[in-house]
């Protein structure tokens, strides 16, 4: 792996390139993407079977041909090894105890006029969730996407997904029904986000859309914002470590491989104080990088987005990981939880040697559906509040009127809104 000293001259340089690890060409293929959606705008599941048709290599005979039947997820559930099938459950288990806890409450307060101000939270009516396909399957984002939706209190969830060739993963189609869904339908890519978006004659419209994707459903995603309400724009997955000497260097190595083994796209980096601990995770990596069954995508990830920066303090170190806000942030030190307070930017922080990023990926129970390219300083990860809307509630007492209504019609006076001052004053002569 590449080792840079922030005491060097380049340092600069190579820091700022690191921090654009994130960009992703949109522009380059909003043409592209905007036609397909105008596509399906115009005609529906026509559009939609073409194009399934065109990336998918597959012809859907039918409308009914794009969903999936719940037989074949129920058959698929029960094939699947009884100790799989126990790890998918322990996962659902955790993940839906975890976002019980986020769930936002509706409430009221009465003041002691009896004016009544509060908030009204209300899951929205249908959510669509894109779970990718292509390289891998990845039957955790399924239960990552549909489980806070269900929390929420969601009555209606849509879900697309790429069947290449035709074909859908089994253990997929196992978390499918474990998570008791209905609607799934074999839409990839950008056409799956315009179908949700604007609906068709067999795909519902949806309120928001959740899920990562390429940098074509990214795209896509994008361009219905608005139409829809979206998650997040999410990029190639990454990770950052912050170690100091105590660090074990295997721990580091294949925790930086295992984003490496994701994407070509991903990018694994390490700060630490330790010149030496850089060193022999260099090479623990290039150990590492023989034995995994994704070498050539890990290799690549980490000769051209991996990165491994030694500093003179662990706060350089931090400042440095706060500029970059990493998706995944592991801190390897002798008090990782000292050092929680300093973290600002981080889509998901594991603390000590014992929190792996990939026990977040699975089983721990936070979401890990997260911001990546250093968008974790302005985005969350995904959470039932995705799910949600939240109405005010206004509700005035003829005294709480008196009080304040003159302050009220004032402003409306002197921002020139006729009708609004006199909304007011009206009740305050009655």
């Amino acid at each position: 792996m590449k080792i840079f000293y922030s005491s060097d001259d380049t340092f600069e340089t190579n820091f700022n390139e690191l921090l654009q690890r994130g960009k992703m060409d949109i522009e380059g293929v909003s043409n592209t993407v905007s036609g397909l959606l105008k596509e399906i705008q115009a005609d529906g599941n026509r559009a939609v079977k073409s194009q399934i048709e065109k990336f998918d290599r597959w012809k859907a005979k039918s409308d009914d041909a794009l969903l999936v039947s719940t037989k074949d997820m129920a058959k698929a559930y029960d094939n699947i090894d009884p100790v799989l099938r126990d790890a998918l459950h322990l996962a659902y288990n955790r993940i839906e105890n975890y976002h019980k806890k986020l769930m936002p409450k509706t409430w009221m307060d009465r003041e002691e006029n009896g004016t009544i101000l509060g908030q009204k939270v209300t899951a929205v009516d249908r959510a669509g969730l894109y779970i990718p396909g292509g390289k891998a399957a990845y039957p955790s984002s399924l239960l990552m996407n549909v489980i806070p939706a269900q929390v929420a209190g969601v009555e209606e969830i849509v879900i697309c997904t790429p069947a290449p060739d035709n074909e859908l993963n089994e253990l997929l189609l196992a978390a499918c029904h474990l998570c008791k869904v209905t609607q799934v339908f074999k839409v990839g890519g950008a056409s799956a986000i315009g179908a949700m978006a604007y609906g068709t004659e067999t795909i519902p419209k949806v309120d928001v859309i959740t899920g990562p994707g390429n940098i074509f459903v990214a795209t896509a995603k994008k361009l219905v914002y608005g139409e829809v309400n979206i998650d997040m724009i999410a990029g190639p997955s990454e990770i950052g470590i912050l170690a100091d000497e105590s660090a074990k260097e295997e721990y580091i190595a294949i925790d930086l491989l295992s984003q490496a083994e994701h994407d070509e796209m991903a990018s694994s980096i390490l700060i630490t104080t330790d010149s030496e601990l850089a060193n022999r995770v260099s090479d623990k990596v290039e150990e590492f990088l023989g034995t995994l069954s994704r070498e050539k995508i890990a290799r690549k990830s980490i000769e051209e987005r991996g990165a491994i920066i030694v500093t003179s303090s662990m706060d350089e170190a931090i400042a440095l990981m706060n500029d970059i806000a990493p998706e995944h942030l592991e801190i390897m030190t002798k008090d990782p939880m000292g050092l929680l307070d300093k973290i600002k930017h981080a889509g998901a922080i594991f603390l000590g040697e014992n929190t792996p990023e990939p026990i977040g990926d699975y089983v721990a129970g936070p979401n890990h559906t997260l911001p990546t390219g250093g968008t974790a300083k302005f985005y969350s990860p995904l959470s039932v509040e995705h799910f949600l809307k939240k109405s005010s509630i206004i509700a005035m007492s003829k005294k709480g009127m008196n009080e304040i209504g003159e302050a009220c019609a004032l402003i409306a006076h002197t921002e020139g809104l006729t009708a609004h001052e006199e909304s007011v004053r009206i009740r305050l002569r009655s």
